[in-house]
């Protein structure tokens, strides 16, 4: 397995409110695990919403005595759900806060994929598919066809989003599996890079094997077409045996 995975603070913001999570090694009973956080929240709640609800669903993950990785994966993000709020409701400061999530696990053939909010997680194979549903105003008026994407992709409400970990008592999780074949590789990013690179151009970027680093070059497109939020990014080639360190 290769794994590549990166942030930045784009072009426009004064703070990173994006942080991600990437190991090959076990964490708990799963035997890897990736994820994807884009917090929200004014000051530096955002900030502290993804990355404490992050290690909060680590945490969980390493104590948690199940071996079915959805329920391991719902545990954590319900977990985090939890104790984000109960952060806010002790620091007025941070009411509001919350976080997007989108969480990966490989167990042998399998990707489980688990997803909050707009941050997604795609496949590359011979095509190039969003695997997750985003959960925004804009994404719910395209799936109704209100919209069509083109609108979408530069609509003042893109970043509203429906769901998110941290806002309300409960969570909704969406899950998903994918069953992996040789040369797949999943690609995984907050709405800083979808907004700022197309498909097409991630499809194009991730499928030149330079020997240089992929998420990397990824932030650097987002970054040339204007950086107007944080990016976080993550690819993973399952199937390769050199790892890259990050």
């Amino acid at each position: 397995m290769r794994v590549f995975s990166a942030t930045d603070i784009g072009q426009k913001r004064m703070m990173n409110q994006d942080f991600v999570f990437a190991s090959i090694e076990p964490v708990g009973n799963l035997p890897n695990l990736f994820v994807v956080a884009d917090g929200m929240g004014g000051h530096n709640a955002g900030d502290f919403a993804s990355r404490y609800g992050v290690s909060v669903l680590v945490e969980s993950v390493k104590r948690d005595p199940n071996f079915n990785p959805v329920r391991v994966i719902r545990h954590g993000i319900e977990a985090a759900n939890s104790q984000i709020l109960e952060q806010a409701r002790r620091d007025p400061s941070m009411e509001g806060m919350g976080t997007t999530m989108v969480a990966a696990t490989i167990v042998g053939n399998y990707a489980y994929v688990a997803n909050v909010g707009d941050s997604r997680l795609y496949l590359a194979a011979d095509t190039f598919v969003q695997v997750t549903q985003d959960h925004s105003l804009i994404a719910e008026m395209v799936r109704l066809g209100e919209l069509t994407k083109e609108q979408a992709r530069n609509h003042p409400d893109k970043n509203i989003i429906t769901r998110a970990v941290g806002t309300l008592d409960t969570v909704k999780i969406d899950f998903f599996d994918i069953l992996l074949e040789p040369g797949n590789q999943l690609v995984m990013c907050s709405d800083g890079l979808s907004n700022m690179v197309t498909d097409e151009e991630i499809y194009a970027e991730i499928l030149k094997d330079t020997g240089e680093d992929k998420a990397k070059r990824l932030i650097d497109k987002a970054n040339a077409n204007g950086g107007k939020d944080n990016i976080a990014v993550i690819v993973v080639e399952p199937f390769t045996n050199e790892v890259e360190e990050c």
